[in-house]
């Protein structure tokens, strides 16, 4: 069975957004922060269609994070978009543009129901409203025998993680404090569910661990 694979970056005192998230925050305030290191890199910015860019011991991590999947879940918050049901007056239709750079199938959880939306470049998002089982199996499904990566957000993230779903995880830790926002590991309970830390790496503004489930 393919796995399910877990990759988030958060900040020392357990932020993994700030505060007032919204459309024009959509990592609150200060968020943004939190993933400089990665913009920087070159495997980062070629797949959103950007220019040059570093290799540094981050590459061979988010390489590895990006290799062998198939589909994507994440929860309706880092889907984005104003709260509650959908307008179809002004549709939402993700924060990436028209090509996104997932190029796969991605499972959106919301309690909205919505028609799945198809981008260019092999994206579509398909919206689940039943559940975070139902998602998971719909998108080992849709992955075809390769592995399946957790974006986040937070909430996403704690429901999978307190299911005891998730086979790996990466944390992106980076040297600065928010002091509020969205805490990650929040309702998890102290149980990691058999994830233990395997490799941990540092990198120009950030340290990467890596777990896994025995």
């Amino acid at each position: 069975m393919s796995k399910l694979r877990f990759t988030i970056t958060m900040s020392l005192d357990g932020f993994v957004a700030g505060p007032g998230q919204s459309v024009d925050y959509p990592l609150g305030i200060g968020g943004m922060r939190l993933h400089e290191w990665a913009f920087k890199l070159a495997v980062w910015r070629v797949p959103h269609g950007l220019p040059g860019g570093e290799v540094n011991e981050s590459t061979r991590v988010v390489e590895e994070v990006q290799s062998n999947i198939g589909a994507t879940i994440m929860g309706r918050n880092m889907f984005g978009g104003h709260p509650g049901a959908w307008d179809p007056a002004k549709p939402w239709d993700g924060w990436w543009g028209t090509n996104p750079p997932f190029r796969h199938p991605v499972f959106v959880l919301t309690h909205h129901a919505r028609a799945p939306l198809t981008l260019e470049g092999g994206t579509t998002f398909t919206f689940v409203t039943d559940g975070i089982e139902s998602a998971l199996e719909q998108a080992r499904r849709a992955a075809g025998g390769k592995d399946v990566s957790l974006a986040g957000g937070a909430k996403a993230a704690q429901q999978y993680l307190a299911a005891g779903a998730v086979d790996e995880m990466h944390l992106n830790i980076v040297p600065i404090l928010l002091g509020s926002g969205e805490r990650l590991f929040e309702n998890v309970g102290t149980d990691l569910n058999g994830l233990e830390l395997v490799r941990t790496v540092a990198a120009p503004g950030v340290a990467h661990l890596k777990l896994v489930r025995r």
